[in-house]
């Protein structure tokens, strides 16, 4: 598990100002601390932590001498300057269930036979203790066919007894298609703009 030094942020210091210098402002929050915790952090470092980890991940969070085991709850990420503005973690209790995500990932794409994965769900929002929370779930694609339905029912963690599962059960994850559907569409629709160009 990552750890990760951060002070605590003086609010009288505006957040634009702190991002100037190269810092991410956050929160720390949870049913143990009095009051949430404003935070500041090196944007290097978060950076570095974001490859490895994403909303729903956990780590080690050290505040001026002390250590909170802490789940990422919230990313604020700036599109356009590509950048995190803010960053939300809440501090766990062992024996306290909490609400988080896990991203759904695809893999062994490459040993689908035939077909095209449509994927019409990216994250699944559950309940559970600090010990069994997962903040990814895999799909083997290689293992999938034209005309497959995959529902939220399907995934490993839905047989997980302790994990209860916020999103419906009979939600669609990812359905398999035909490929030459879509390229015979493709292809028409590429007529049709010829077509009109040449008239």
């Amino acid at each position: 598990m990552n750890t990760l030094k951060a002070e605590k942020r003086d609010l009288s210091i505006k957040a634009k100002k702190l991002r100037r210098e190269g810092l991410v402002t956050g929160n720390l929050f949870g049913h143990e601390l009095e009051t949430s915790i404003p935070l500041q952090l090196e944007k290097g470092v978060i950076d570095q932590l974001l490859k490895h980890e994403g909303k729903g991940g956990r780590v080690m969070l050290e505040v001026e001498g002390q250590t909170y085991n802490a789940l990422i709850k919230e990313v604020d990420y700036d599109s356009l300057k590509r950048c995190v503005n803010e960053i939300d973690f809440q501090a766990l209790v062992s024996n306290e269930k909490v609400h988080s995500t896990a991203e759904i990932h695809l893999i062994n794409l490459e040993k689908l036979s035939a077909g095209i994965p449509q994927q019409m769900l990216h994250e699944i929002s559950f309940k559970a203790l600090p010990a069994a929370l997962v903040d990814r779930v895999e799909i083997d694609a290689g293992n999938l066919k034209v005309g497959d339905t995959v529902k939220v029912k399907d995934l490993p963690i839905a047989q997980k007894e302790d994990v209860s599962l916020t999103t419906d059960l009979e939600t669609t994850v990812v359905i398999v298609t035909e490929a030459h559907a879509s390229a015979v569409v493709e292809t028409e629709a590429a007529e049709k703009e010829e077509d009109k160009a040449e008239e």
